[in-house]
């Protein structure tokens, strides 16, 4: 087997172990059936990644970075920007990536099974993909709230912020039936988006007068 064969067998693998996982989740995928997706040996599981625990945990990872490929927080990065800027840059990059409908909707679903219904693989996620997204929100929150801002009130706007988000990923099904227009389309999430910062800087600027 060549290199190039063996890198396409394992990229194949990765990519309808996302699918499998994220259709079933961890414990009732079965590497058969990721097996047979993917056209190749069911032995290749074993070969590639030595078993199912670790093709899952590579399959998050993967997820992740993809997500985090098609839509990175750079905008939201930019310290040259005004905070409440990054902010709503930050909120519609993130609401994009939750109601995403490409090939990247597995990954985001993989990713969603997880937190929801975690397995060991979480705290490795944890570490390297949610703590910097969690830092780079904090980072602006305290730019906005001030740095002497008490530690559990920015903590609590961090899951206050993400929170409102996450509800049009857990909730789609119930939102498509009430309010439809909402998730529309690519312009309508965008507005959602920009309702969300709206909302979180108005909370966040009465938080920053009652320090003052």
């Amino acid at each position: 087997m060549t290199e190039a064969s063996t890198e396409l067998t394992f990229d194949r693998l990765l990519q309808k172990a996302v699918e499998v996982f994220a259709e079933h989740g961890f414990r009732d995928a079965t590497v058969r059936e990721i097996c047979t997706r993917a056209n190749v040996n069911i032995a290749s599981v074993n070969y590639y990644f030595r078993s199912k625990e670790a093709l899952y945990v590579k399959a998050l990872a993967f997820a992740f970075h993809e997500v985090n490929r098609r839509y990175p927080q750079n905008a939201a990065m930019n310290a040259n920007l005004p905070p409440e800027h990054r902010l709503a840059l930050f909120i519609d990059n993130f609401l994009q990536r939750l109601l995403d409908d490409s090939s990247v909707g597995f990954h985001s679903k993989l990713i969603a099974r997880e937190i929801t219904d975690p397995t060991k693989a979480l705290d490795e996620i944890i570490a390297t993909t949610i703590v910097p997204q969690c830092a780079l929100l904090k980072e602006i929150i305290e730019l906005i709230l001030g740095p002497e801002t008490d530690r559990e009130l920015v903590n609590r706007c961090i899951l206050s912020i993400f929170g409102q988000c996450v509800m049009f990923k857990h909730s789609r099904s119930v939102i498509d039936r009430l309010y439809p227009e909402l998730i529309a389309d690519e312009a309508a999430v965008q507005n959602s988006a920009e309702h969300i910062a709206h909302f979180s800087l108005a909370a966040l600027s009465h938080f920053a007068k009652l320090s003052e």
